[in-house]
């Protein structure tokens, strides 16, 4: 556990090092003051007013940069190291392969998921200033899903990395897989089956396999408990699953997904040709 400790710490303070991080985190403590400079706080929507309606906008924005943002800077962790040369150092130190994976995992999972939680904080922090309603249970469960989001693409880009050869290769697999899954959001191409007349229930299952989905969903769920949007497909996942229910399939959901790629790619790397 110290390994694994002193591993996370290391890549800690590497990612803080680094120009990527400082871009990073600008961008989503940006995007908060873009939102209160537009004055989102103060608008209403579907009943939503205050932090709720700034929140509903962030989450959406976090669909789109968050994925594409984890995945481009966690794969050249392996691949990026490979080519450095810094196995062969590392294999020469007292540290076991576990807990340098394992660590370098937990470490970028912190510092990926700091600035996202941090700028939402400092949201609330200023709209209890300002004396504006905070829903504290909406950020509780908005900071779960983006907790289920972030590790199920760490998980997804650890994998990636592993497999790589180099880090353009790993660049291009994370890029691949997040246009990939980016094209199944919202059943785009799933619409094939629709027009062949699959099973209604059998397409929204192939959708939420999607973590993107899932994750999407239940954010619409939680600010439109009857999920309009979706058409059918609300009654399909209110029928089967409820909205409690739903809820936490899309936290769990992706956890286990991001961790089972994680394990994939442990195996992988153990098992490869480090130096």
């Amino acid at each position: 556990m110290s390994a694994l400790l002193r591993a996370a710490w290391l890549d800690i303070t590497e990612s803080l090092r680094a120009r990527w991080f400082g871009f990073y985190a600008l961008v989503f403590g940006g995007i908060v003051v873009v939102l209160f400079v537009f004055g989102l706080t103060e608008s209403r929507i579907l009943g939503f007013t205050g932090l709720s309606r700034l929140l509903v906008t962030y989450i959406q924005l976090c669909v789109a940069i968050l994925p594409i943002f984890i995945l481009i800077t966690t794969v050249r962790s392996v691949a990026g190291d490979r080519e450095a040369g810094i196995f062969e150092y590392m294999l020469s130190l007292p540290v076991p392969l576990s807990a340098w994976y394992w660590g370098k995992m937990v470490g970028r999972f912190s510092v990926v998921f700091l600035p996202v939680f941090l700028a939402m904080a400092g949201a609330a922090a200023w709209s209890s200033f300002q004396e504006i309603g905070v829903p504290w249970d909406l950020f509780a469960v908005y900071t779960a899903l983006l907790v289920a989001l972030a590790w199920s693409f760490l998980g997804f880009g650890m994998l990636i990395s592993a497999l790589a050869r180099s880090s353009d290769v790993a660049q291009t697999g994370a890029f691949l897989l997040w246009l990939v899954l980016l094209l199944f959001l919202d059943l785009i191409l799933l619409g094939v089956m629709v027009r062949d007349r699959m099973p209604l229930e059998l397409v929204v299952s192939l959708a939420l396999v999607n973590p993107l989905q899932s994750f999407r969903t239940a954010a619409i769920l939680l600010f439109d408990p009857q999920m309009v949007v979706l058409g059918p497909a609300a009654y399909v996942i209110l029928d089967s699953l409820g909205a409690k229910g739903y809820l936490a399939f899309a936290l769990a959901w992706p956890v286990c997904l991001g961790t089972l790629a994680a394990w994939t790619g442990y195996r992988v790397f153990r098992k490869g040709d480090l130096p």
